[in-house]
């Protein structure tokens, strides 16, 4: 025990304080580190899809014969001719303007929804909405490895023009044409991932932009029709897919509010 004498003053413990940058710096690096490992999974999942989808862009042959049996099956069910919808477009410059959506809007749609979702929605519906994507994305990897299928474009004999070699711009021209696979039409990502959008968005997002989704998914059905890079059936296989990813991963229940203090919360209480 230490003793004062008179007129001695108490002595203080010195308080080490953080400085308040590496506080900061402390603070935010978990998130940090987490919207990093999050943008490593996306891009991984996006290159295993790009570079998945190559495996059979050699199979000609099946693939313009799988053409052959979408083409036949869609008469035999009556659906609308692509081909007459195509030739109801009124101008090349509005096909040239399809061109351009198809091409430019469909991996920045997603880009940008999986960015609202991390930044916007609760974690759990985020997470769920993500590997909504990801399971979506490697069935029709699948799908599109065991069944290549020729796109409309390519069977002018069946009325169908190529939209994009012609009016342009083509996604299918010069080096990065070379390495593309261009019988993976079947089924329609573009078509698949716009649906999950919409889906996941009118669930969990406000309404203003749930009615941009569904904008956007209306268009890409119309795009892919008319530009000739898809058929009716790529779009019915793609939705099919959504469909069977969300019962292997339905959506979160919602948080119920906690109950308020002194309220004893029975869940099987008869009413």
């Amino acid at each position: 025990m230490t003793t004062l004498h008179p007129g001695q003053a108490p002595a203080t413990t010195a308080v080490r304080r953080t400085p308040r940058g590496i506080a900061t710096v402390r603070s935010i690096a978990p998130h940090v580190f987490r919207a990093v490992l999050e943008l490593l999974l996306v891009l991984a999942m996006f290159e295993f899809y790009r570079y998945g989808r190559l495996l059979s862009r050699g199979e000609t042959g099946a693939a313009y014969a799988h053409a052959l049996r979408v083409h036949h099956l869609e008469h035999n069910l009556h659906l609308p001719s692509e081909a007459t919808l195509q030739a109801l477009v009124p101008s090349d410059t509005l096909l040239h303007a399809a061109n351009i959506y198809y091409f430019s809007v469909h991996f920045p749609a997603m880009i940008a929804f999986l960015v609202w979702g991390y930044l916007f929605r609760p974690r759990e519906q985020y997470h769920w909405a993500r590997n909504l994507v990801a399971l979506l994305t490697g069935s029709a990897l699948v799908v599109h490895v065991a069944y290549p299928l020729a796109p409309p474009r390519m069977f002018p004999q069946w009325g169908f023009i190529d939209t994009m070699s012609t009016f342009g711009p083509n996604a299918y021209a010069g080096t990065s044409g070379a390495l593309a696979n261009q019988f993976a039409a079947m089924p329609s990502l573009h078509i698949g991932w716009a649906a999950l959008i919409a889906y996941v968005i009118h669930r969990t997002g406000p309404r203003w932009l749930a009615w941009i989704a569904t904008a956007h998914l209306a268009i890409t059905i119309l795009v892919v029709v008319v530009t000739a890079n898809h058929y009716w059936l790529d779009g019915v296989v793609a939705l099919a897919l959504l469909g069977l990813a969300i019962l292997v991963l339905p959506p979160p229940r919602p948080r119920l509010p906690e109950p308020a203090p002194g309220v004893l919360h029975l869940p099987h209480e008869d009413r």
